[in-house]
């Protein structure tokens, strides 16, 4: 059984763990509030919260309903437009009512529910920020001018929140009922999933294979993989960032942890899917997906990361996990074996992801051309991580995606570039490198010759980016 908080009201259903959230929501409850729009996660129509226990409070985020598994739901607190109901409009619908953010009000629950989660993060509030929060939310009526303007007077009411305690703070002026306070006990009361193994599916965040495989995933069971112990968290360990498979790509450009060593990374990761997306997509399945223009791939290639792998022990009788033990390490250029085929046997999967922490002087960057800047597939991306020996590159780790049956570490380039100076010279010979190093196709997203050139231009972004001063007299050479 699967059972959590909707809204005010405990829920259990034996309906199969694969199936959509947003099925649960609409048919089984007749919630309609939440809307059935793209079912990919890229709309944001169908948003809600998400809220997490962790040590006797909660923690909200926002989510697309339509790639959350049900299995995901368990022991959480699942609240839909309804469920934020005090018999008023709370000050981010009245924003929206009174700037004419509305129209067909299709996409406005979502919207509500993106902007509630920012409201009760336990951060502050800005134009920016709250803009960000509904970057995955579409509406194909007002132009978004007027939405802007609401949410600058949103953020004019939310200047005085208290971050240590948010929702308390929204509930006592009325923009969130009162139940909100009786969550972190309920949810207590709710016992762990008990995992079971020979399921056709194994799931982490499930927004790629709920896209993939979602009929087959509606009328199955899954083993979840999300919250399950050992394979979460962001730490720092004898000098190197572990990575649990199950973090969150959102958790990972918040952590304290990577911010320290890569401090441009929260930049770079938003420009990997939206807000919502973020919230849910692990680290562990964009590697394990194996696309060739995987962006956290790209990344942790360029860092030189390291995978652990582990595989189940389950009891023959009961099918329940009763341990789990690691079965190796290899470093994650050598695990993508060819397209879609990975360096894992059957049963295994990620324990973690690791990288020794950059020293200092480090320098690293990402680059991505897709044809949004944000919430877009790449045509081509490339992050390259140098360490710096005066003016001499000591070491470069650069990598690739969309050029390669694989996310690529770019071997031969990433050698040439060890132990020259930073010249035009050199970026130009180092691309004569690279160029030999890649295989691009053509496809949808552009002839392997528009690929070849998107690359290039990529290799000169990263010096450019990295050593402005330097380059900026002979930048028309490149």
């Amino acid at each position: 059984m699967v059972t959590f908080i909707m809204n005010d009201e405990l829920v259990s259903t034996g309906k199969s763990s694969g199936s959509s959230l947003l099925d649960f929501i609409r048919y089984d409850r007749g919630l309609t509030g939440t809307k059935a729009g793209c079912r990919e996660g890229d709309c944001g129509a169908c948003t809600i919260l998400e809220g997490t226990a962790d040590n006797g409070t909660i923690t909200y985020s926002s989510a697309v309903s339509c790639l959350m598994p049900l299995a995901n739901a368990h022991g959480k607190h699942i609240v839909t437009i309804e469920g934020i109901n005090t018999g008023h409009l709370s000050f981010i619908q009245q924003a929206l009512v009174d700037h004419g953010a509305i129209q067909c009000g299709f996409c406005t629950p979502g919207i509500v529910m993106s902007l509630t989660a920012e409201s009760i993060s336990r951060r502050k509030a800005s134009v920016e920020s709250l803009i960000d929060a509904i970057g995955g939310n579409i509406c194909r009526c007002t132009g978004y001018k007027s939405i802007e303007r609401a949410v600058a007077t949103i953020s004019r009411e939310l200047a005085g929140k208290d971050i240590s305690d948010p929702v308390r703070w929204m509930i006592e002026r009325k923009q969130l009922p009162r139940y909100f306070l009786t969550i972190p006990e309920r949810l207590s009361a709710i016992a762990p999933a008990g995992e079971i193994t020979g399921s056709t599916f194994r799931i982490a965040g499930g927004t790629d294979l709920m896209i993939q495989k979602a009929s087959a995933l509606a009328e199955s069971d899954v083993t979840p993989f999300k919250k399950r112990p050992g394979l979460s968290g962001i730490s720092i360990e004898a000098g190197r960032c572990i990575i649990g498979a199950a973090a969150t790509m959102n958790e990972a450009g918040h952590s304290e942890a990577f911010l320290k060593y890569l401090p441009d990374i929260a930049a770079h990761i938003r420009l990997i899917a939206s807000e919502q997306v973020r919230n849910m997509a692990t680290i562990g399945g964009n590697i394990v997906n194996a696309s060739p223009i995987g962006d956290m791939s790209v990344i942790l290639l360029a860092l030189n990361a390291e995978v652990t792998l582990g595989k189940d022990a389950a009891h023959p009788a009961e099918k329940i996990i009763a341990a789990e033990k690691q079965t190796g390490k290899l470093p994650l250029k050598e695990f993508f074996l060819g397209y879609k085929k990975l360096n894992m046997k059957d049963g295994e999967h990620i324990r973690n992801v690791s990288f020794e922490c950059p020293a200092t002087p480090s320098m690293f960057n990402f680059e991505k051309v897709s044809r949004r800047r944000h919430l877009d597939i790449a045509s081509v991306n490339s992050a390259i991580l140098l360490h710096m020996d005066g003016d001499t590159i000591r070491n470069c780790n650069l990598s690739a995606g969309g050029v390669s049956p694989v996310p690529l570490y770019l071997r031969r380039a990433s050698a040439f570039l060890a132990g020259r100076s930073v010249s035009t010279e050199t970026i130009l010979e180092a691309n004569r490198v690279m160029q030999d190093e890649i295989s691009p196709i053509s496809d949808v997203r552009g002839s392997k010759e528009y690929k070849r050139l998107l690359l290039r231009q990529l290799l000169y972004a990263h010096f450019i980016r990295l050593f402005p001063e330097r380059l900026e007299l002979n930048i028309e050479q490149l």
